[in-house]
């Protein structure tokens, strides 16, 4: 079963031209069970530079280069695409914190946290993180996480400049299991050349990202690779939690809470769930969890009296006409509640950011047209980096960098064969195996793709022994599904995750 896709559907994907080309392997004296000779590789660019945040200056290498993912036989099947940040004058860089950062998706590149909230250049968006008028330009970011630790943002295989050597090798990489395996890989990799295998190691990840994050931590751990901290930012780990499926009612109990968000964000509620936003979701959250829940398991069973009871109070949080509610059989769907909310006004609402505001062609149609919030952010994340890559960091290609999804030509493989899919008993077996692990999770009241509701049952039902749950710390933001892009949640961000890095740097 395919659940919806975070952030894009799947498009396209082109072979690799100059980052790094492999030269002849043939080996015709070698063993069969003899690894083949390394490819020859382009050497990675190194530049340096510095910023001013916060009164002080900051000064940093930047490694921009492909890394070789090799079978077994030590055949060449893929190049990840990489840019890492270092701090000068740190210190023995084989002590000093390292963080590995990704995007989601599937297909997404990593620049979306790279250029938004965590690397020493960040795109100037609005206060609130609409869209200025182009052109777009770069900051100094005065959030970075470099100070505290060192980078290394990674574009799996088929994203940013990343590909697999061949086209049939795509199906290799385009999957649950094989995109961990294969940036495991990496992770692997660059510990090994750069010398860090006695690091303290963090991950980041976003969206996908996320899970993403929890398959590695259980997946490396088997390896010898045990992580200080993991931060997941707007976090997916169980899919039935977000799959609008028939039969699966989970994801109308725990989107709910954050259809209140919106409606309270957009003035569609009633002057009393007006005032406090705080005291409204926690109405909502208990609401759902047992009132809502239960409805919905009677389903036909319910009363005409019950029956209306239950589409009195959902009008009631969501600002939704009780008769589309009574029309819907008590379950919005997600894009149909993005559609529904403002069609008084002609106007939709984001799915990754519901505080966006989208222009349809037709006000009468089901569904919008596109995310309005995904419009917002692409053009200044596309061409910044696109500009930034090449004239600052000075890695020279024709290649496009895929942005979000052009790079993928074939349906992702969820590796089920029956259920969901779900990384969370992986972060669970990490932390069994790693009692020194901490985990902090950030999510936005007004993202629709990963609900903050849905993030606190995911990790309510890991199945987690008592003594390590004291190990997860989780912070909400006044922001979607990037939770980075207003300026004043960027900065809270930083705050909360600065304060994370320190705690897991002296767990005992």
């Amino acid at each position: 079963m395919m659940p919806p896709l975070l952030l894009t559907l799947l498009l396209a994907q082109s072979p690799p031209a100059e980052a790094a080309k492999p030269a002849d392997t043939k080996a015709a004296d070698a063993k069969p069970t003899e690894a083949k000779s390394p490819d020859k590789e382009e050497p990675p660019v190194v530049t340096h530079h510095e910023i001013h945040v916060g009164g002080k200056t900051l000064k940093y290498t930047a490694t921009t280069g492909m890394m070789p993912i090799r079978n077994a036989k030590g055949e060449t099947e893929a190049h990840i695409f990489f840019m890492a940040y270092t701090l000068d004058g740190a210190g023995d860089n084989s002590h000093r914190p390292l963080m590995f950062s990704f995007n989601g998706g599937p297909g997404s590149a990593s620049v979306w946290l790279h250029l938004g909230a965590i690397g020493p250049k960040r795109v100037v968006m609005l206060p609130d993180g609409r869209m200025p008028a182009p052109p777009f330009h770069l900051v100094d970011n005065e959030y970075t996480w470099l100070d505290q630790t060192d980078l290394v943002f990674i574009d799996p295989v088929g994203t940013g400049y990343s590909r697999a050597e061949k086209p049939e090798l795509n199906k290799k990489f385009w999957g649950l299991r094989g995109d961990i395996e294969s940036v495991g890989e990496f992770i692997r990799m660059y510990l090994t050349r750069n010398e860090r295998w006695t690091s303290p190691l963090f991950l980041v990840g976003e969206s996908y990202g996320t899970t993403r994050a929890a398959g590695l931590s259980g997946y490396l751990i088997e390896r010898g690779m045990a992580f200080n901290g993991i931060v997941l930012v707007s976090s997916i780990l169980n899919f039935e939690t977000a799959s609008f499926v028939k039969g699966n009612d989970l994801p109308y109990i725990l989107y709910l809470p954050s259809y209140a968000a919106t409606a309270w964000y957009h003035h569609k509620l009633s002057p009393d769930l007006q005032a406090d936003l705080s005291k409204t979701l926690k109405e909502v959250e208990a609401w759902s969890a047992t009132d809502y829940a239960a409805a919905l398991q009677k389903g036909d069973r319910l009363t005409g009296a019950e029956r209306q009871a239950v589409i009195d109070r959902l009008s009631r949080y969501t600002g939704l006409e009780k008769g589309f509610i009574d029309d819907s059989n008590l379950r919005v769907p997600i894009f149909a509640f993005t559609k529904e909310l403002l069609r008084d006004e002609k106007r939709t609402v984001g799915r990754i950011d519901s505080r966006f505001k989208g222009i349809d062609l037709s006000a009468a149609t089901a569904t919008p047209e596109y995310d309005p919030s995904i419009a917002a952010i692409r053009p200044p994340y596309t061409t910044t980096f696109n500009n930034y890559v090449r004239a600052d960091l000075g890695y020279k290609t024709d290649l496009e960098y895929y942005i979000l999804g052009e790079g993928l030509t074939e349906p992702w493989d969820w590796g089920r064969r029956e259920g969901f899919p779900d990384t969370a008993d992986d972060l669970r077996q990490a932390f069994a195996k790693n009692p020194y692990m901490k985990l902090f999770v950030a999510s936005g009241f007004f993202d629709l793709a990963t609900p903050y509701f849905a993030t606190q049952y995911t990790l309510s039902h890991m199945g987690l022994d008592p003594s390590l749950r004291r190990n997860i710390e989780t912070g909400e933001y006044m922001a979607g599904h990037m939770v980075y892009l207003d300026t004043s949640q960027l900065e809270k961000l930083k705050r909360d995750v600065s304060a994370f890095i320190t705690g897991a740097l002296n767990a005992q």
